[in-house]
């Protein structure tokens, strides 16, 4: 028997009362369930538990030679105050969830990651404002922990980021794939800023998908079988 926090990442229906869910637990990494979700009061598993990034306790008896995991206990482990009412905060968590479902798709045990996912969405809920940036930030970050993450220190002003190879320089390569070094500019800026002080760099709506767009092309260069994100449309109408 397991028992573990656990993130929700994609819930998919499967035949008439059963779903399959998506998640990032603590103690084993990615993890897939099969789930009898009931419409009664009754039911023990409620659509509620496996909206998109609802933090959850969950036990499970594992076996290791099957590839869906059957739940055998369920809680909300931190009920959320608003990010399933602000439209704002709805719409990044959508958007976020389908990020984390390819970036940590091959994930083992990696509690450093969990804990980051997971104080970050802690973040989110109690944010009141200033949370534009949010995703930009959490992206950047997020690559320390997968592995790629640039080192900063290799950074000087009027450098250019070379995607393929994580590195700022100041040499072009001989690839397409870099941005310049204005853009160079903003990806450091990003990667030094945290979710308290990132409202203290302004960014236009313009400015702001570009640079999505540029951190999701760095993803699909060092994530083999990242696709094109659905949700990033509803991301990119928010914040004028």
């Amino acid at each position: 028997m397991v028992k573990t926090r656990a993130i929700v990442l994609h819930s998919i229906k499967f035949k008439d009362s059963q779903q399959i869910v998506d998640m990032l637990t603590e103690e084993q990494g990615r993890i897939s369930f099969i789930c009898h979700v009931s419409s009664s009061k009754k039911g023990k598993y409620k659509k509620q538990f496996f909206q998109p990034l609802t933090l959850l306790v969950v036990e499970y008896d594992y076996r290791s030679n099957s590839k869906l995991q059957h739940l055998q206990d369920i809680a909300i482990e931190f009920p959320y105050c608003s990010v399933p009412f602000d439209a704002f905060k709805l719409a990044i968590s959508m958007f976020m969830a389908e990020f984390l479902l390819y970036a940590t798709r091959d994930e083992q045990q990696n509690i450093p990651l969990f804990s980051y996912i997971h104080n970050s969405m802690r973040w989110l809920d109690g944010a009141v404002s200033s949370f534009s940036n949010f995703h930009l930030v959490f992206m950047m970050k997020l690559s320390l922990f997968l592995g790629f993450y640039p080192n900063l220190e290799d950074y000087h002003p009027g450098d250019i980021f070379d995607l393929r190879n994580a590195c700022f320089s100041s040499l072009v390569p001989i690839h397409k794939d870099y941005v310049s070094s204005k853009e160079s500019s903003l990806i450091a800026l990003l990667m030094r800023l945290s979710y308290k002080t990132m409202h203290l760099y302004t960014m236009s709506r313009e400015e702001r998908n570009h640079c999505t767009e540029v951190i999701l092309l760095y993803y699909r260069l060092h994530i083999p079988g990242f696709p094109e994100l659905k949700s990033i449309d509803v991301l990119k109408s928010l914040f004028a």
